[in-house]
């Protein structure tokens, strides 16, 4: 029996995740999400064009391979349907290669509306949410009060639906939201509504499965199943950095829950970083630079997120919490990805330990959000040259090879390949 190979990312989301799925799709007859939401933003890039995913596998352009979105993801019907259109205008057919979990949790409107409420009741302590409803799904499912992708094909939804709103309602009512001006893409409430209601004959098209059966069925065929993570460790729900973070799990153990598979049916672990790091949205950043060199890494990485738009912080690569990643996740194999984005550094810096009250540690803190954290940086000399054109691993400058070594060793993780471009075609594997 095959086992489920994973691929999640190891920082704060943003790592490259959905260009390495597509590089590494060929290799495997199924691509499952196991969780997250529209929250997730999934780029690729090929033959000149540019796609963006959010709630669909990234094998979903490999039009002989199934891609399944599980039952730890949850789904809005509205931009579901945006995002199909978009693929079938690109000429994609994911009509016959997606495949739906029926126990996948559906995001309501009234949910995207709890989300601004939420949001609006913390004031100073925002958390920075994309307002896609994905905290307040994610806590109706552990309330056991939300409504799955199956329910659509009851005859009493609409009284389920009826009912899960007029609790939302009456809870954004005790928030003070101004409900009268509250718009959801222009729209107001009810207008969004009836459009999400017409999405739905749309999800009812497709092959909604027992996820759970199905996958495990793929395994005892030999079938090689590869699970896709979204966002990443630093922003899972229980070792993240809480609670600035997502509301699911985003480590190689949400793919048991996620996708319905035993953890000895686990195989390979692909973990995605970063040569620097970035953030969206509140919360802490150790390495974060204010500086002229951070505005150099947003503008040369092109860092605006994909879901929600906003410059991302940016920083240098931290070395604590990616070994804390990788010791979480079980990483076996760690891609970098970006370091093109520093080509023209005269140095680049990796934070390799933090000095916390006077003491120098290479563990995360449960105080990492208040504390002050310094961190220790070792510098690198850049390898000052363009990378394209580059298409085997040993054919890169040897400073950048050497900076790739020293990061390996200190990480305790074989790099097993290096991304050089947004391009599927330029992933170097060593």
């Amino acid at each position: 029996m095959t086992k489920v190979d994973v691929l999640l990312g190891l920082q704060w989301g943003d790592e490259g995740k959905g260009k390495i799925v597509d590089v590494l799709t060929p290799n495997y007859d199924v691509i499952a999400r196991f969780q997250g939401g529209p929250n997730a933003g999934h780029t690729l890039e090929f033959n000149g064009m540019k796609h963006v995913l959010h709630i669909i596998p990234s094998g979903i352009f490999h039009k002989e391979k199934i891609n399944v979105i599980g039952n730890g993801v949850i789904i809005e019907p509205c931009i579901f349907k945006q995002e199909i259109e978009s693929l079938v205008a690109k000429g994609a057919d994911p009509e016959k290669n997606l495949y739906i979990s029926k126990k996948a949790h559906l995001i309501l409107p009234s949910h995207r509306m709890l989300d601004a409420a939420n949001e609006q009741a913390k004031g100073n302590r925002k958390i920075g949410s994309t307002l896609k409803g994905i905290g307040p799904t994610y806590t109706d499912k552990i309330a056991r009060a939300g409504l799955r992708v199956g329910d659509i094909l009851a005859p009493d939804f609409r009284e389920r639906y009826e009912l899960l709103k007029c609790q939302h309602m009456q809870t954004a009512h005790t928030l003070n939201f101004d409900l009268a001006n509250f718009r959801l893409d222009g729209l107001t409430l009810d207008e969004y509504e009836a459009k999400w209601m017409a999405s739905l004959d749309l999800l009812k098209r497709f092959q909604l499965i027992n996820s759970e059966y199905f996958i495990n069925q793929c395994l005892q065929e030999d079938k090689k199943v590869l699970a896709e993570g979204a966002q990443a460790a630093m922003l899972d729900i229980d070792f993240g950095t809480y609670p600035f973070v997502t509301s699911s799990s985003c480590v190689a153990a949400g793919v048991c829950s996620g996708l319905g598979v035993a953890p000895s049916k686990v195989g390979r672990i692909f973990g995605i970083a970063k040569a620097y790091c970035t953030r969206v949205g509140a919360g802490p950043f150790p390495t974060e630079l204010f500086d002229e060199t951070g505005k150099l890494l947003c503008e040369n990485g092109h860092e605006y997120g994909s879901t929600t738009g906003r410059p991302r912080r940016c920083g240098w690569i931290d070395l604590p919490a990616l070994r804390y990643a990788c010791m979480l996740d079980g990483v076996t194999d760690l891609i970098i990805t970006k370091p093109d984005v520093m080509n023209d550094f005269d140095e680049i810096k990796m934070c390799t330990a933090y000095e916390i009250e006077g003491k120098v540690t290479n563990e995360l803190p449960f105080e990492y959000n208040t504390l002050e954290i310094h961190p220790q940086y070792t510098t690198y000399k850049g390898w000052k040259q363009s990378l394209a054109g580059i298409t085997k691993y040993e054919d890169l400058p040897q400073i950048m090879k050497d900076y790739i070594l020293s990061l390996e060793e200190q990480v305790g993780v074989h790099i097993s390949a290096v991304s050089t471009s947004p391009d599927r075609k330029d992933v170097l594997f060593r």
